[in-house]
């Protein structure tokens, strides 16, 4: 909540507009706002919610810190798509059930993703 007051103050010093003809504070403003919406409503609902205790697995922690760091170093030295299916492929055994098969789906819908971004948008990624 404090982060998304804290920028939409902010966004206040530009100027606003209007919806048909936007300032520069006008998309900030409204994106903090409905940051602080969605963080009242979780600070209302853990309120409301019995608390349940939830165990710290730190062989999972560092699984999947190790599939992120792993990928920046595969995506750095090999290339992206390799560095996305290995964090794919070392994150899943976290879980409670590996499957090859879902694995591969994931991967191949992060690729595409990946690949829309840089086609469609233009981004500057290492996909090759």
């Amino acid at each position: 909540m404090a982060i998304a007051l804290a920028f939409g103050l902010q966004a206040l010093r530009y100027p606003i507009g209007n919806l048909a003809h936007a300032g520069p504070g006008l998309f900030p403003f409204m994106v903090s706002g409905m940051l602080l919406v969605i963080a009242v409503v979780t600070v209302v609902r853990s309120f409301l919610v019995p608390k349940v205790h939830l165990p710290l697995h730190y062989r999972n922690i560092v699984i999947i810190l190790g599939s992120l760091c792993g990928f920046a170093v595969v995506s750095l030295y090999v290339n992206m798509i390799a560095g996305i299916v290995f964090m794919v492929f070392c994150s899943t055994l976290a879980g409670t059930s590996y499957s090859w098969w879902r694995n591969v789906k994931i991967s191949a819908g992060l690729i595409a993703m990946a690949l829309a971004l840089q086609y469609l948008l233009g981004l500057n990624l290492p996909l090759f």
